[in-house]
């Protein structure tokens, strides 16, 4: 019985990675994925040269329907629009593993540019991510670690806009600030087909 477990695990294991695999073409270097929002629809572009393993995960996320119903938890208006880890009910959505730190790639957290968020400690993006609403120079490396960029929006900038002004308040049960008082929704995440 136990082995029968073990083969079932390891098969489903090997069907979900080739998936992703067949799904994302390790040929396309500058992947785009469409967000659509419950403001409108975001496409961002997305850099696996400079930021390969950060690409590499956030492309699982999406193949995988990960982000799929979730909202932008976090809104500070001329500062960052994060989402990708709780849905309408503030339960916590699964995390992979962590992975390592792409900040000192050359990207910086400019306007209009999606990065990983992540803890204190370098090591620590996972699945949430966030949009830059400024040139946020405080959150690039220097003498620390900073925040790995690894793309930008090309279409929908009105609508990143639109979101950053939507009214925030204290969620008294996460114990959190700047929380949108009516849930912004990240209905489907899709990675669009690589262009010929």
């Amino acid at each position: 019985m136990l082995k029968k477990l073990w083969q079932y695990i390891i098969i489903t294991t090997l069907l979900i990675s080739s998936a992703f695999s067949y799904a994302v073409d390790p040929t396309n270097i500058y992947p785009k994925v469409k967000l659509q929002t419950s403001m409108g629809v975001i496409i961002v572009e997305l850099d696996r040269v400079k930021a390969p393993i950060t690409v590499d995960n956030f492309l699982e996320y999406v193949v995988k329907g990960e982000y799929n119903n979730t909202i932008f938890h976090r809104i500070i208006d001329d500062f960052i629009v994060q989402g990708g880890g709780y849905d309408a009910e503030f339960t916590a959505k699964k995390l992979g593993k962590n992975i390592v730190n792409e900040s000192g790639n050359g990207l910086k957290n400019e306007v209009g540019t999606i990065a990983m968020a992540k803890e204190n400690r370098p090591h620590t993006a996972n699945r949430q991510f966030f949009f830059n609403l400024a040139d946020n120079t405080t959150l690039d490396p220097g003498r620390k670690w900073g925040y790995a960029v690894f793309g930008a929006i090309i279409e929908g900038e009105e609508v990143l806009e639109a979101i950053a002004k939507v009214p925030t308040d204290y969620h008294e049960a996460m114990a959190w600030n700047d929380v949108p008082v009516k849930p912004v929704m990240l209905i489907k995440a899709t990675l669009l087909p690589m262009d010929n």
